[in-house]
């Protein structure tokens, strides 16, 4: 299960002392990942929580398959013209590109 995990998710390591964050969520989502991170560092971790948690489905969504097939296709689908992975990387399979253009979709994002 995609959403079961929670190894890439900022607020747990930034609440043992991490201050700062290597983001695939922030090529999408700039503005609420520097909330997540800012709320953070400033010891907000209720709201970091929260809003890492809005969007931990789509998070775990960029990581359905591996980096950075899926993050390029939903550059791509936002029309961000970011081109398609070199090989040996490929396109997304057709049932993980449904489940990503759901969490697209679901934030609003296409």
């Amino acid at each position: 299960d995609i959403y079961s995990g929670n190894d890439d998710q900022v607020v747990p390591l930034m609440s043992v002392g991490g201050i700062g964050v290597i983001s695939v969520l922030s090529n999408i989502l700039p503005k609420e990942t520097h909330d997540i991170t800012a709320a953070a560092l400033r010891g907000d971790f209720k709201t970091a929580a929260a809003l890492q948690l809005k969007y931990l489905r789509l998070i775990n969504a960029l990581f359905i398959e591996t980096n950075p097939i899926p993050v390029k296709e939903a550059m791509n689908r936002m029309g961000m013209d970011v081109g398609e992975c070199r090989l040996p990387l490929y396109h997304m399979g057709d049932n993980t590109a449904a489940v990503l253009q759901a969490e697209l979709q679901k934030h609003g994002l296409v």
